[in-house]
């Protein structure tokens, strides 16, 4: 169990640009398009530069969530990853910043979920903060509140990635 005084980060990251919703097929097996996999990658590759690898990455088990998750530990951003059925739409996460010995926690999920916890982590009011896909939001978890540290869309990630920043 970690310390509870003790100041941690959680990484919050948008799966990248999925298929279209389609009638036959289930919304679970929606991939990552071929232009969402090469920006993602770029994005996790960014991120990976920036130093924001997480010593724990859980995704949520729908599959363009676990194509993200992959790009990000092939870019390094984490060893590997866990599957967490609670990252799912519409599941709470909250109970995952509890549990486990980390620095850095990286959810790979999907809006509106992650955008939601990120604001009641913030106390903001419910909707004020939103994720794009790919985007990232960091939070600092401290012993008496949770303050902002980054909240970036995937263009600006990818910018940097080309060096264009």
């Amino acid at each position: 169990m970690t310390n509870p005084l003790a100041e941690r980060e959680l990484l919050l990251w948008r799966h990248g640009i999925a298929e279209e919703r389609h009638p036959d097929r289930p919304d679970a097996e929606r991939a990552l398009t071929a232009e969402g996999s090469r920006r993602t990658a770029a994005v996790a590759q960014e991120l990976q530069r920036l130093q924001l690898c997480c010593d724990t990455l859980l995704s949520s088990p729908l599959r363009r969530a676990v194509q993200t998750a992959e790009l990000g530990v092939a870019a390094g951003l984490a060893s590997g990853f866990a599957i967490e059925a609670s990252l799912a739409p519409g599941g709470d996460p909250r109970p995952l910043l509890q549990a486990g010995n980390w620095q850095r926690l990286g959810l790979v999920g999907h809006e509106p979920d992650l955008g939601e916890l990120a604001s009641t982590l913030l106390g903001l009011p419910a909707g004020a903060i939103t994720l794009r896909k790919a985007g990232i939001v960091l939070i600092r978890l401290g012993p008496a509140a949770a303050s902002l540290e980054a909240l970036i869309g995937p263009r600006l990630l990818r910018l940097r990635h080309q060096g264009r920043l």
